[in-house]
């Protein structure tokens, strides 16, 4: 058995401990009541502790992968975001060490299983390093901001809970509207694993020639239906379908694409979804996090932030203008991926402003520890897969 496959299969059951512990946290947050706690302490007890196993398995496939590789395995959407899912579980540990609170798992291990699932969509074979990627800067750059954003996103899963607990779903308000389009949000992602997964197994493929932004011929090659044509497109493969719209050179037809399929099958799952439980699906969850403390869901919110903060500064600033000085010779260029960079950054540090000079806590810290995640899903999903850059490559 190589390298590789025994990689997957590590990956293969840090996913299925993480489905397992987030059962095991259920039962803690069910059973607990304030006369009744040595429940909730077994069922957690047991909880962590899969979820450690599957966690020290989800390292093993790293390190495996990276030997295989010969470097770091975060070159490419499939390694970075299975790193940024394990990174979010490791982050949850360590909060759940230091305040003992099973409810944390039963949310945030659900958002690390999408994005491993979310991951698992993209071609997992390992590729050479482009000339652009060959420096130690892609490690300490790449695994940071990763690291940072794992931190960051533990602020969102404490933001959730809060506003799940304290917003009344039963009448109709901007809070529900919102809290409801988070969820939603959730399932468009697994909207992408539903599509990618189907015309996986329908083994659909159509390939056409393009005129690239450099006025040069290419071909390009889709695995789902094309809604979107690159420029002055040309079908080679029959009998397939004809793109709908043609897009300009700056925006890749094919991500844009399986984009708009995953929103398409998203939205589909979502109604279903509804139409099942006949209610919001947030109102799904209140009963669960009823049982939440308020005030130690915004503590550790906020704390999140203090810690992911200065760690997302120095990845995904610092030492990627050092590396771009190093491979581009300039220390920014406004490139899709650094301008929402900056745009998370400054979203922070406002998060931080607002929090320490205008007394933002309770319901605004957790909508804008919410929105914060939005904003670096939006640049993992949609910047990487819709707008090209220099870090198309990713």
């Amino acid at each position: 058995m190589t390298l590789v496959s025994v990689s997957g299969n590590l990956l293969f059951i840090a996913f299925v401990c993480y489905l397992a512990a987030t059962l095991f946290f259920g039962g803690a947050v069910k059973s607990s009541t304030k006369e009744i706690a040595t429940s909730e302490k077994r069922w957690g007890r047991i909880g962590i502790i899969i979820t450690i196993i599957g966690f020290i398995s989800n390292l093993g496939y790293f390190v495996t992968r990276w030997i295989a590789a010969g470097h770091a395995p975060v070159s490419n959407l499939f390694e970075f975001t299975t790193a940024f899912g394990m990174m979010i579980v490791g982050s949850f540990i360590l909060i759940y060490f230091l305040y003992k609170t099973p409810l944390l798992g039963l949310f945030a291990l659900p958002i690390a299983v999408i994005i491993i699932g979310f991951a698992s969509m993209f071609p997992t074979d390992i590729n050479p390093l482009i000339p652009a990627l060959k420096s130690y800067w892609l490690y300490v750059h790449v695994i940071t901001a990763a690291l940072g954003e794992s931190i960051l996103a533990m602020s969102a899963v404490a933001g959730l809970i809060y506003l799940t607990k304290n917003i009344d779903l039963t009448k109709k308000s901007k809070q529900r509207f919102w809290l409801e389009a988070v969820m939603l949000t959730l399932v468009l992602v697994l909207g992408f694993v539903a599509s990618t997964t189907t015309f996986k197994v329908m083994d659909y493929e159509a390939s056409f020639n393009y005129i690239d932004k450099e006025e040069k011929a290419d071909e390009i090659t889709y695995n789902v239906p094309p809604i979107f044509g690159m420029n002055e497109y040309e079908a080679l493969t029959p009998g397939t379908m004809t793109p709908l719209v043609e897009t300009p050179p700056i925006v890749n037809a094919k991500k844009l694409t399986t984009v708009t399929w995953s929103l398409i099958f998203g939205l589909v799952l979502y109604v279903l979804i509804r139409l099942i439980i006949r209610k919001p699906i947030a109102a799904l969850l209140q009963p669960l996090a009823k049982k939440a403390n308020s005030q130690l869901m915004d503590e550790i919110g906020y704390r999140a932030v203090l810690i992911g903060f200065p760690v997302f500064t120095l990845g995904a600033l610092i030492f990627a203008m050092i590396w771009a000085q190093e491979a581009w010779s300039r220390f920014w260029g406004w490139d899709p991926k650094e301008v929402w960079a900056l745009i998370t950054w400054l979203f922070y540090a406002a998060f931080l402003h607002l929090r320490l000079s205008k007394g933002w806590q309770g319901e605004k810290s957790a909508w804008l520890a919410v929105i914060g995640f939005i904003i670096i899903m939006f640049n993992l999903i949609a910047v990487n897969l819709i707008i090209a850059g220099l870090h198309s490559y990713a």
